[in-house]
């Protein structure tokens, strides 16, 4: 269900404080600071996670490389998506059971982040809707999604890829599916 509450907007170079803000100390989850995904082929998460990964998100951020959606309650920032050209995610490049044959025509939706006390409100719900209008007003063809396999019920940590049901209440559709990882996809354009 989607919040009326809550106002989404895309990411500006000066969206930087807000998102540092949202993630807190522990930048989102482990040190993440929505890097995880664009760690290089040479490098160890354990030495990127932290203070590298925030020093490399925020220059992504405030040079206009990164892009994604922000919620809002009020004056508050309460969830972030992230969004970028396929290829821009570099682990996803190198994963078998994620591999395409397409991966330069295709936009992915890869990450999450909900403040906790606004989790199961819909914010994940409001976000993704923006982030699928906001590509396609850049006329993206074709969004990628990585959700979750709920087979039984896990932490939020473990859900930062977004849900099942969460891409297919936004049309997105199953197109491959192995052990603990699927790949949904919306056409845009054909």
């Amino acid at each position: 269900m989607e919040n009326k509450a809550v106002k989404t907007i895309d990411v500006s170079e000066k969206s930087w404080d807000d998102i540092e803000t949202l993630f807190g100390s522990n930048g989102a989850c482990g040190g993440c600071w929505c890097m995880s995904w664009r760690i290089k082929k040479d490098e160890k998460w354990d030495d990127v996670k932290g203070s590298l990964a925030k020093r490399r998100f925020k220059k992504l951020i405030t040079s206009g490389a990164a892009h994604g959606v922000l919620a809002y309650v009020g004056p508050e920032a309460v969830g972030w998506c992230s969004f970028d050209k396929r290829t821009d995610y570099f682990r996803l490049e190198r994963s078998p059971s994620l591999a395409c044959d397409d991966a330069s025509e295709v936009w992915s939706i890869p990450c999450f982040y909900i403040k906790r006390e606004y989790r199961k409100q819909g914010v994940a719900a409001s976000l993704l809707k923006h982030a699928v209008a906001s590509l396609r007003k850049r006329g993206v063809a074709i969004i990628e999604g990585y959700p979750v396999q709920l087979n039984k019920e896990l932490p939020a940590a473990f859900v930062w890829t977004g849900t099942l049901s969460l891409f297919e209440k936004q049309g997105f559709e199953t197109v491959s599916k192995k052990k603990g990882k699927q790949r949904v996809r919306l056409i845009l354009k054909k």
